[in-house]
């Protein structure tokens, strides 16, 4: 099992779509920028030691939408593109300075939605982005999905039982068809910040090809490849750590 913060700061935020729980590590550092990282696919607490590896050089943060975790219920069931408006309304709010936008999994179509035209936003980072064209489709997800849980380590999926919980079935059901119908090069054409797109490289569910394909949509876009599979973040939090770290670090005004 990975190691989990231990000084987290709790807050929550009224926001345009539902409250929203976000927990930080670290301390702000001169010149460079802050991460906040979106949750994945109805679940937050498998990033919390990927979160404290962030924090050993800036202050990081961690947002949870509107109806998974610790947020409250949203108004109705929401889209990718809600889900984005929400995260930006929570940057617009809570950090007045330029941040490195981070998502993982299904978090990054999320976070891409935000990134788009935000003042708030330095750059952006994909991690294990979604949803691959080969696995578009409920049935090709599913198989993918089992065919990737082959390669992850033990203990994450009993990590994502309470929140799946919290979640229900019917929730869950939309969050996957909500994602499905999501379009990831959409918001990318129109982004005008860096990029960063990472990949684990046992990852089943986001290929090589497809992950390398996003990272060239935009003009400064990266891409690198890291050890593991989907979740590779729960595995070796440090690992993604360091290339977003020298992302960050090239951002500096």
């Amino acid at each position: 099992m990975p190691e989990f913060p231990r000084d987290v700061t709790t807050s929550y935020h009224d926001g345009v779509l539902g409250r929203m729980r976000s927990r930080a590590v670290g301390v702000p550092r001169p010149e460079v920028p802050q991460v906040v990282l979106v949750q994945g696919m109805a679940v937050a607490d498998y990033l919390l030691p990927g979160l404290a590896a962030f924090g050993r050089w800036t202050r990081a943060h961690l947002v949870e939408l509107p109806g998974f975790g610790g947020s409250g219920e949203p108004p109705h069931e929401l889209s990718v593109p809600e889900f984005g408006h929400a995260v930006a309304d929570w940057l617009t709010t809570r950090q007045p300075d330029p941040v490195i936008l981070a998502g993982h999994s299904s978090g990054t179509q999320v976070a891409a939605e935000a990134a788009v035209g935000h003042p708030g936003v330095a750059g952006l980072v994909l991690a294990s982005p979604t949803v691959d064209p080969v696995a578009r489709g409920l049935v090709r997800l599913l198989v993918r999905w089992q065919l990737d849980g082959r390669h992850e380590p033990p203990g994450l999926t009993e990590s994502h039982w309470p929140e799946w919980r919290r979640a229900g079935l019917r929730r869950l059901v939309h969050l996957v068809r909500a994602h499905l119908r999501h379009v990831m090069e959409e918001p990318l054409a129109r982004l005008t910040v860096p990029l960063l797109v990472l990949r684990g490289e046992q990852d089943r569910l986001s290929t090589r090809q497809w992950a390398r394909h996003l990272a060239n949509i935009v003009p400064s876009g990266q891409f690198v490849e890291l050890p593991g599979a989907h979740t590779f973040p729960w595995l070796d939090p440090q690992a993604w750590s360091e290339p977003v770290r020298r992302f960050a670090e090239a951002l500096r005004p």
